[in-house]
């Protein structure tokens, strides 16, 4: 399964992804975005924004969160897109 993560350090925030894959893409407090694992796919949603709480998980490279197949176009179109080319894939 592909698995998508976002380097906070490179966000720019423009949030390009979020309006390509809302599913997959969350704003973080800060204005840059997170990914995430929601609940409609995987039975719990799971924000890797590296909250030390439950829900939450690890940011950045080590917060690695399933893609679902169905959204896995979007994902690749929103990585394309970013401007701060700071959306990675991975299998």
């Amino acid at each position: 399964m592909t698995r998508v993560w976002i380097d906070p350090d490179e966000c720019t925030g423009a949030g390009n992804c979020r309006t390509i894959a809302p599913q997959v893409f969350q704003a973080r407090g800060d204005g840059t975005f997170v990914v995430t694992e929601d609940a409609a796919f995987f039975g719990e949603t799971t924000v890797f924004d590296g909250v030390d709480a439950p829900g939450h998980g690890p940011d950045g490279a080590a917060g690695l969160a399933r893609v679902p197949d169905s959204l896995l176009a979007d994902v690749v179109d929103a990585a394309q897109l970013c401007p701060g080319q700071c959306i990675y894939l991975e299998d």
